[in-house]
């Protein structure tokens, strides 16, 4: 059982050191455990750092790419090397690599095959932003309910892998990749479960994601739209599609009774326009909804065919 356990970095000359010395290099059940960082085209020496500090495999882009490149190079440079399971932890050190041991624990187990570190747990992450926290909570309860799967932390990026995971992913995204991880791994019917752990977030750190919070919820939410609009096509147009028509045929009823009064359609007529259109409308989505039904049964002929390639690809 290879255990590789990826730390993207960028410009994380400071703090990528003690972080990769922290990692234990024994876990129960654990054969051989690899470090591999994704050096994300830092301009200091984060790279030189983390081979001094012991890294297995080091890789750098020659420009900043963004985190979900960096996050697909990571899966794609894990299964050159032959990873069982890979485990993505923050370089910054952040959260305690002692809890790598429970993130793989049920993956080891053959319980799950993805884990994620929940943050809002038994341990409430220390001095997070509000504002990072109600969107995030708000989010997971949106995917949640879109997914039919409780989720209880989004955008967390401590996260375990088992190899088949890892071979099914597809993530197109360059801002990030948290939340589609989460989105497509649920569409492609894998399991995953939330491990409490503790995080403490130092005062006055920049994020390296979050630079504008205005940008990251746009960008996020364009993300979280795709995504759910691929896995759940049916629902994301459907849903919309149900209730225009619900309320054009409770409209449309309104006008009626007003009609039978007096017969006459001219003082009513807005009612009518209204719960015309809304069906119209209601119709389309429909029509939207089964159309993407077909390019998502598409989509995943094609997600198998990329699957058995890249099962060949890396085959150990």
């Amino acid at each position: 059982m290879r255990l590789i356990i990826n730390l993207p970095a960028f410009n994380e000359e400071e703090k990528i050191g003690e972080t990769i010395q922290r990692i234990p290099r024994k876990i129960t059940g654990v054969d051989e455990i690899f470090v591999q960082v994704i050096d994300d085209g830092s301009k200091d020496k984060t790279a030189k750092v983390a081979k001094d500090a012991g890294a297995d495999f080091v890789f750098s882009h020659d420009v900043n790419r963004g985190i979900g490149v960096t996050f697909r190079t990571a899966t794609e440079k894990a299964l050159e090397n032959g990873a069982d399971i890979m485990v993505n932890i923050d370089a910054d050190g952040q959260f305690n690599p002692d809890d790598i041991a429970k993130i793989i624990a049920p993956i080891l187990a053959g319980e799950v095959d993805m884990t994620s570190a929940d943050r809002f747990g038994e341990h409430k992450a220390k001095n997070m932003p509000a504002a990072k926290y109600y969107l995030n909570r708000f989010a997971a309860w949106i995917i949640g309910w879109f997914m039919n799967y409780p989720i209880k932390d989004l955008t967390c990026g401590f996260r375990g892998y088992n190899r088949e995971t890892l071979l099914r992913l597809n993530l197109p995204g360059a801002f990030t990749y948290t939340q589609e991880v989460i989105i497509d791994a649920l569409g492609k019917d894998l399991k995953i479960k939330w491990i409490p752990v503790e995080v403490t977030y130092f005062e006055g750190r920049k994020s390296r994601v979050v630079r504008s919070i205005y940008k990251y919820v746009n960008n996020s939410a364009k993300i979280i739209l795709k995504a759910v609009r691929d896995v759940r096509p049916m629902k994301f147009f459907g849903i919309p599609g149900l209730f225009l028509i619900i309320i054009a045929l409770v409209v449309f009823a309104y006008f009626i009774f007003l009609y039978s009064q007096d017969f006459k359609i001219s003082p009513y007529r807005n009612y009518l326009i209204f719960s015309i259109s809304s069906f119209l409308i209601g119709l389309q989505f429909l029509v939207f909804a089964l159309i993407a039904d077909m390019i998502k049964s598409n989509r995943k002929l094609t997600e198998d065919q990329m699957y058995m390639m890249k099962t060949e690809k890396y085959k150990k």
